[in-house]
């Protein structure tokens, strides 16, 4: 029952060529993937493409999804790490 103005906010974070993560937000994960890929997104993944997509998660709003990537941008690589592994176990 969502109407066409609603839309689900997205953390993500990508994993780059280099094997360093980039942690994001968007309401359009195709479309901020491709840009990625691009190098049009973002001055950090641009030189470090490809990127993959290796975790999400959703959220109502989109102060909901850039408070995540805050606290996620905070962590450690290895909470990174164990956050991504327990995701996805």
């Amino acid at each position: 029952m969502s109407s066409q103005n609603e839309k689900t906010n997205y953390t993500y974070i990508l994993k780059c060529a280099d094997g360093t993560f980039y942690c994001g937000w968007t309401n359009n994960l195709e479309k901020r993937l491709a840009a990625h890929n691009a190098g049009t997104a973002s001055k950090y993944t641009s030189p470090r493409r490809p990127v993959e997509l290796i975790y999400t998660e959703r959220f109502a709003t989109k102060q909901e999804a850039m408070s995540r990537e805050y606290r996620i941008k905070q962590l450690t690589r290895q909470q990174k790490i164990d956050l991504i592994s327990n995701k996805s176990s």
